[in-house]
This record gives structure tokens, C-alpha cells and sequence, in this order.
């Protein structure tokens, strides 16, 4: 279920500070952040960290409403040009993948939302976390600093299930001019 994105960023904005317009833009959209970032910085591409298919623990069973150890494509990923913008990490129970679809995202550096469009998918996406973390050694080499990451983990629903559960991290003090 959704969470109030609007308390949830006035919580956020308490403990760390102001956010820009566009920080508030990529933590609250209902649509593609890859297209809000090919609109903000141009066409953004995505480098796969790592992509593979799992079973997944009971923890991503619960959220996924599937069995655990069901089989999951687990794909890590920046979302970039020439800097990363933003990290992302995504859990696809296989057994709700068409084959067009898990072909188009083994191929790996595909955007889920182009996927999504591509295969005319209809679908929409609830916001369950908004959230500030400290950044973990690898977002730490991937962005160059040591800033509070902004996260948000939400589901892909379609036809009345979690299709893909998405958590989008990127540093506090990215994206702080405003337009």
C-alpha cells in the first residue's frame, strides 16, 4: 500500500534537510524515473552490476506475495550517463515474465521502464518506503562521496500483483539545483 509520500518527505526534510523540487520529483513519481532523468540530464543508460536469477529468501517471498525460494531475477544496476544518477536494485518473480519480457531483461542494460513499455504493459507503481540511509561501501564507490542516500522502494503492480519491487537510492546531494 502506498505510503503518504508527502508526510514521508516532511519526515525526510526534518531529520536532513531541505530536498529541491526534483529530489521530491524522484522520490514521489507514480512513473518512470528513467524518463524524469532522460528529461533532467538526457538520454541516461543503465551498466549492470549484476543480474542473475535466485531463490529468493522469505523476506522477498512476503513482499512479492510468492513461495519462498520461487526463483527471482535479482538485478543490480546505475542509472546514468556520464556520471551515475541513480542505483537501483530490482527483484522480478520469474514466473510473471512472459518470455519477450525475460529476454529483454536478460539482455541486462534495458531500463524496466522501457521494458514495460515496450511490451505495452499496463501497470502501476505503489510507493511503500521512503527513506534515508548511510551510504554502504559500495554506493560509496560508485557515487564518490560519503552523503545520505535518499531511497525509495516501491512495486510495479500489474493485473493485481507485484511484478517488480524496485529499491532507487542516490546521494542527498545529488540533483539539489532547482529548474
Amino acid at each position: 500500500m502506498d505510503v503518504n509520500v508527502m508526510e514521508e518527505i516532511e519526515r525526510i526534510e526534518r531529520l536532513i534537510g531541505k530536498l529541491s523540487n526534483t529530489q521530491k520529483i524522484l522520490l514521489s513519481t507514480d512513473g518512470s524515473v528513467t524518463r524524469i532523468l532522460d528529461v533532467l540530464r538526457g538520454t541516461v543508460t543503465i551498466r549492470t552490476l549484476k543480474q542473475e536469477f535466485i531463490p529468493c529468501n522469505q523476506e522477498i517471498a512476503d513482499k512479492l506475495n510468492i513461495s519462498m525460494g520461487d526463483p527471482v531475477n535479482y538485478r543490480v544496476v546505475v542509472i546514468g550517463n556520464r556520471e551515475p544518477l541513480i542505483h537501483a536494485v530490482s527483484y522480478i518473480p520469474l514466473s510473471r515474465l512472459d518470455d519477450g519480457f525475460r529476454e529483454d531483461l536478460i539482455r541486462a542494460d534495458v531500463p524496466i521502464g522501457r521494458i514495460l513499455k515496450k511490451h505495452n504493459i499496463e501497470s502501476r507503481r505503489e510507493i511503500e518506503v521512503l527513506d534515508i540511509e548511510n551510504p554502504n561501501p559500495q554506493l560509496r564507490e560508485i557515487f564518490g562521496t560519503d552523503s545520505p542516500m535518499l531511497t525509495r522502494t516501491y512495486n510495479i503492480i500489474h493485473e493485481g500483483e507485484v511484478l517488480i519491487r524496485i529499491k532507487e537510492t542516490f546521494p542527498f546531494e545529488w540533483f539539489r539545483e532547482e529548474f
